[in-house]
């Protein structure tokens, strides 16, 4: 949701050995790297805790754990037991991998005093962190001992009562009780052995605010919500989902390994479909998943799974936290969708959004702020409570109720619907009191320490963090900033905010300039491979080329913006491509190849960009008279055997394969040994595989001499010029390459470009190779198996005799068919 400016920091992929860079002024020479370090401002930890967050617990009292009260209060307790915090602060494992923090050691300090003193008081009060996040077993609506509960979190309310199709929307004979806390509640007893409410029925909370005005309210915890598909713009109703054993989803498969690296598929259901509609949940895990496994992804990350009443907000303004968008089906339907990716072998993330809610007063969250405290809302008041760019409401992160929220929402979609992690969107206006709005991140550490921080935000995410990885220890959690936070990407024991990854959000941003702004002669080789590794090397990066942001309406996908008009007229085998089309199918290629190989710790694709689909993303609004044409995916463009979306398809599977079986993504070895301007070609190795990146628009270079780090033979892994990738196929997959020693062994300096051995290549322009090493044992019959792909295996792949919708069999297919298989099955 952001536009990002540059990374902040990098790992020294050069030629000599990696280097930490975490300063964003770093200046290389001759393979080393020399940083220039921000100056040093401790910040003074009594302005944060008077600027941040207030100090005194207004109540907490404690419960038995059979019927524990909320609390309504900031989580600061004056006469918490003592923690040795400088004692704690001296030993955070943060500033030994990156020294420069020091000078912010008591920001850490008083960050690391509110998240323990917040999770004390949580466990006194609540039991443990993890109980605490099981709020939906007592709030909303919850079926037991012969009677339905409903509780609702209203202190502002001064009198309340439950409506719904039940009681005939009349709540005179469902009035609610308030207890000292602001939470209302109510019984209604069975009858005749059934419950009083009917699984899908409509319900509302209504309730009297101070100027004496009645309300009605989607409850806040609700777990379905629907509205009348014949009205247009009608307003959602909250749906009690309590369906009978018979109809309720029964998980089938467990959770899938965690990856050493996710290839991740962002993915929105609704706009899955080829025909311009919304898809729905049974349709895409039914004719979607088993593309993404075809094509080697391991994990899918579904956007818009909770509930928002506006489809064109991307699911990005969230109306009802706890229900599964009705826009593409029944929470069942989701189950069905998950379990059939986990039989998959798909391990399943959800983008979720905590950093904001939508302002829709009668669907959503909102409409239980009625002029309020701070204290008594889920929100803060006045500009604080305010998003000015996306007219939105902010969380206040400090009240107890709005982490019990918020924790057990998180709980809510792992536990429920066994999703494997999260991707948390919008992760650098939680950070920030101006939430990065107009801000351009330069690297200095004063921008991320100083009373601009959020530390509400900061110990809520710490919270987060700390109870996902609890509760599933393999979990996958990112963090979309564009800031660079130092720590985010480092565990909450270590001092940091404790996500796993964090989005490379600059890289995207960087394609595109060139592609706008550059002409191909002007592309320089150090600036792409600059802007590729410009990360903090301690903390994981998924990268990624483009994703939903690039192709919404008004920007362009890297394929429209190489091809443009030509990929509605061009895009033929049956016709000679154009320069535009040969340009820009073999860009697409290296763009896509060279930021995953280079960009990240992980990959991300967007849905469709994978082929090159053309057009941009236009949600059906009154602008474009409500049309669903732009709002779909055209499959049956990849699924024509005479298109050439088919070519940039299958390098999609392919380099997702290479990894798969050379684990490159995971490999800590990544070393850049050349980027040479002239011969605009870029060389470099990660794990034990050599990567060559020619991006000359017309020179072939041939016996070619690329660094390596180990002696012996190379073959072809991956080529991008081969036939069944849509090239020419000038490089020779059943070549050797032996190398050659290269200067005195064990100094750098002697050796070429500080390899210790070398090879010649043929390099065609504008194409990547992949070069693997075959070790000695494999015996000969292996190796001629274990060369790239060949024309014959890829129509097996793409199932010339038909269409090429994958299914199980070519899935199989594609894995036996892995370039270099033959060199690991002898190892």
């Amino acid at each position: 949701m952001y536009s990002s400016c540059n990374p902040l920091y990098a790992p020294a992929l050069h030629s000599s050995p990696p280097i930490p860079r975490q300063f964003s002024s770093l200046a290389s020479v001759s393979g080393r790297c020399i940083s220039k370090q921000p100056s040093g401002l401790i910040i003074n930890s009594q302005k944060l805790q008077a600027n941040s967050r207030a100090t005194s617990l207004s109540r907490i009292i404690a419960h038995g754990k059979a019927d524990r009260s909320s609390v309504s209060a900031v989580l600061t307790d004056n006469s918490s037991p003592v923690v040795k915090m400088d004692e704690v602060a001296e030993n955070m494992t943060i500033f030994s991998l990156d020294p420069s923090l020091e000078a912010y050691k008591d920001h850490f300090k008083y960050r690391m005093r509110t998240f323990t003193d917040q999770k004390m008081l949580i466990e006194k009060h609540e039991g443990s962190l993890e109980e605490f996040a099981q709020g939906y077993l007592r709030f909303g609506f919850n079926h037991k001992e012969g009677c339905i509960v409903y509780r609702e979190w209203a202190p502002a309310a001064q009198e309340a009562e439950v409506i719904g199709d039940f009681n005939g929307w009349n709540g005179a004979t469902h009035k609610m009780e308030k207890d000292q806390f602001g939470v209302w509640s109510v019984r209604i007893p069975d009858i005749g052995g059934n419950p009083a409410i009917p699984h899908n029925s409509r319900v509302k909370f209504r309730f009297k605010h101070s100027n004496g005005v009645w309300v009605d309210r989607i409850p806040a915890w609700i777990k379905y919500a629907t509205r009348d598909p014949t009205k247009f713009a009608a307003a959602y109703d909250g749906v009690y989902w309590d369906p009978p054993p018979t109809e309720r989803y029964q998980f089938k498969y467990p959770r899938p390994p965690k990856p050493e690296a996710p290839r991740i598929y962002e993915a929105h259901v609704g706009m899955s479909s080829s025909e311009p509609r919304v898809n729905t949940y049974r349709e895409f895990a039914d004719h979607v998943l088993p593309r993404i496994r075809a094509n080697n992804y391991n994990t899918v990350q579904l956007m818009a799974v909770m509930e928002h009443s506006y489809y064109a907000s991307f699911g990005y303004h969230v109306t009802n936290f706890f229900a599964v968008s009705s826009h593409s089906g029944t929470p069942e339907d989701l189950k069905y969708l998950i379990d059939k990716a986990h039989s998959l072998g798909l391990r399943v993330l959800m983008d979720v959004v905590h950093s904001h809610a939508s302002n829709n007063i009668t669907d959503g969250l909102n409409g239980f702020d009625v002029g309020q405290s701070s204290q008594e809302s889920y929100f803060h008041t006045g500009d604080r409570g305010y998003h000015k760019l996306w007219d939105s409401r902010l969380f206040n992160y400090s009240n107890w109720e709005v982490l019990r929220f918020l924790l057990s929402n998180l709980r809510w979609w792992l536990d429920e619907f066994k999703f494997d992690g999260f991707r948390f969107d919008g992760v650098t206006s939680m950070l920030y009191h101006h939430h990065g709005i107009s801000m351009g991140f330069s690297g200095n550490y004063n921008e991320y320490f100083s009373e601009a921080t959020d530390v509400d935000a900061v110990v809520y995410m710490m919270l987060a963090n700390n109870l996902i990885h609890s509760i599933l220890p393999d979990a996958t959690v990112v963090a979309e900033d564009v800031s660079g936070m130092p720590g985010l990407g480092r565990s909450v024991s270590e001092g940091g905010i404790g996500f796993d990854y964090r989005l490379a959000m600059a890289i995207p941003d960087k394609w595109i300039d060139y592609l706008k702004n550059k002409k191909d002669e002007e592309w320089s080789m150090n600036e792409i491979s600059w802007s590729l590794t410009n990360r903090r090397y301690t903390e994981k990066c998924i990268a990624y080329a483009e994703s939903h942001d690039q192709a919404i309406v008004g920007d362009k996908t890297i394929a429209f913006l190489l091809m443009d008009k030509d990929m509605y007229t061009g895009m033929s085998c049956l016709n000679e491509a154009s320069p535009v089309v040969d340009r820009g199918i073999a860009l697409h290629k290296m763009i896509h190849f060279l930021t995953m190989a280079l960009g990240g710790e992980g990959y991300l694709n967007f849905m469709g960009n994978e082929f090159g689909h053309p057009d941009w993303i236009d949600f059906p609004r009154e602008g474009n008279g409500w049309s669903y044409d732009k709002c779909r995916r055209q499959w049956e463009l990849v699924d024509t055997e005479h298109l050439r979306f088919k070519f940039l398809n299958a390098f999609d599977r392919a380099m997702n394969l290479l990894d798969e079986k050379f684990k490159f993504l995971s490999s800590s070895k990544q070393i850049i040994s050349s980027t040479d301007e002239a011969d605009k070609v870029i060389v470099f190795e990660r794990g034990d595989l050599v990567f060559v990146f020619n991006f000359h628009p017309e020179n072939t270079y041939e016996g070619y001499k690329v660094g390596c780090d180990l002696p012996g033979k190379y073959r072809v892994a991956l080529d991008s010029d081969a036939w069944e990738f849509g090239g020419p196929g000038r490089v020779a997959h059943d070549s050797d390459h032996f190398t050659s020693p290269e200067g005195i062994p064990g100094v750098p300096e002697t050796n070429f470009n500080n390899r210790p051995n070398s090879f010649k290549v043929l390099s065609p322009p504008r194409t990547c190779v992949v070069y693997y090493r075959v070790e000695e044992e494999v015996k000969e019959s292996k190796t001629d198996e274990s060369t790239s792909l060949n024309e014959a295996s890829v129509a097996k792949l793409q199932n010339k005799e038909g269409s090429q919708r994958p299914d199980e069999d070519s899935y199989d297919a594609a894995q036996r068919l892995v370039p270099g298989m033959g060199a690991l099955e002898a190892a």
